[in-house]
């Protein structure tokens, strides 16, 4: 029997390349990328694009959203959200209110596909508040979402809520994701700096876990 599709927000990140592994599991993928930067090749999208290759998803899209850049502060590297972005720092109600545009995006193309869930990789950690303040935004998602969709399974799923950035990374090992293909660097250089808050976010995570990073042996053209 054909698995039941599923839309998966994909920015090119680690937390991406995770999800969709673990969406593939399960289901047959399709991926969507919010373009919020207006300049194109981005390096993000350089990243979401390789995972599109690995994962060979039924469907993918790209979704223009660089109107969203003057409000969202994206002034660097395109994600298909703010708040499952290392990079990302602030508070947690303008993070939810970007998401908002995407889901209802997501929602629209689950409509059309028949999808039965809508996976992103949205994470904060084991934080008390903003875990669980977060955690009632999706379930209130949910409810809204069932209705004009017109699907009741229809669910939002956000597998790396409560994870830490190593227990992604280690997740991400046993599911064998493409850590290759995503991009952390807040730069667009040809390769990543190393230097910056989502390098040096990245770096640590993978330390944590004592595994390699295999950014750290690939050189870009």
């Amino acid at each position: 029997m054909a698995k039941n599709l599923a839309i998966i927000l994909n920015s090119g990140s680690v937390n991406s390349a995770v999800v969709t592994a673990m969406a593939a599991q399960k289901f047959r993928p399709v991926m969507i990328y919010a373009e919020l930067n207006a300049q194109p090749g981005s390096r993000a999208r350089g990243a979401y694009e390789q995972q599109v290759a690995h994962f060979k998803p039924y469907r993918d899209h790209v979704l223009p959203m660089s109107y969203l850049a003057p409000l969202s502060g994206a002034a660097g590297p395109s994600s298909a959200s703010a708040a499952s972005d290392p990079r990302s720092r602030g508070s947690l109600a303008p993070q939810m209110l970007e998401l908002l545009t995407m889901i209802a995006s997501a929602a629209r193309y689950a409509g059309h596909y028949q999808a039965t869930a809508i996976y992103m990789g949205l994470r904060v950690g084991g934080q008390g508040d903003e875990l669980s303040q977060t955690a009632e935004y999706i379930q209130i998602w949910n409810e809204l979402l069932q209705l004009p969709c017109n699907q009741g399974e229809l669910e939002i799923t956000t597998p790396l809520l409560e994870l830490e950035p190593w227990q992604v990374v280690e997740l991400g090992y046993q599911l064998a994701a493409p850590f290759e293909r995503t991009w952390s660097c807040v730069e667009e250089g040809p390769e990543p700096c190393w230097a910056c808050r989502g390098c040096r976010a990245r770096e640590s995570a993978f330390q944590q876990t004592a595994k390699p990073d295999p950014m750290r042996g690939v050189r870009k053209a």
